[in-house]
């Protein structure tokens, strides 16, 4: 199954992407804890466009499941921004943790992002 949305950059669009990853594991039978880590993953993806992606209107959600698979994109046309910069949060910081919750809950986890044009992030997930 592949879905592709193209969403307004709005709080709002976060919670339509969850539901719409959740009903389309739920339908595969996919086992709860893989559903779990996906939907925090794409979760914190989907909310850095909406507070990070400056100068984006609309952000892009592609979702792929196959039986043993699940693999998303999210990409935007923000400012973008150095993912090698991006350091890990502080204990005492209530943000800042998203990038390292999508790699600890994702596998082939890759972050691509060129000034001005935007930024990409992909993982996936396996499934038993």
């Amino acid at each position: 199954m592949t879905v592709q949305l193209d969403l307004p950059r709005e709080a709002g669009s976060v919670p339509t992407v969850r539901r719409m990853l959740r009903s389309a594991l739920a339908v595969l039978q996919i086992d709860r804890d893989a559903q779990d880590d996906l939907e925090i993953a794409i979760t914190e993806a989907c909310s850095n466009v909406v507070r990070h992606a400056g100068g984006a209107e609309n952000f892009e959600v592609s979702l792929d499941v196959a039986d043993h698979r699940c693999s998303i994109d999210v990409r935007d046309t923000g400012a973008g921004f150095d993912p090698e910069a991006v350091g890990a949060a502080s204990s005492s910081s209530e943000s800042g943790r998203g990038l390292s919750l999508i790699k600890a809950l994702g596998e082939n986890v890759r972050m691509h992002s060129v000034p001005k044009r935007g930024s990409l992030i992909h993982f996936e997930k396996s499934f038993a």
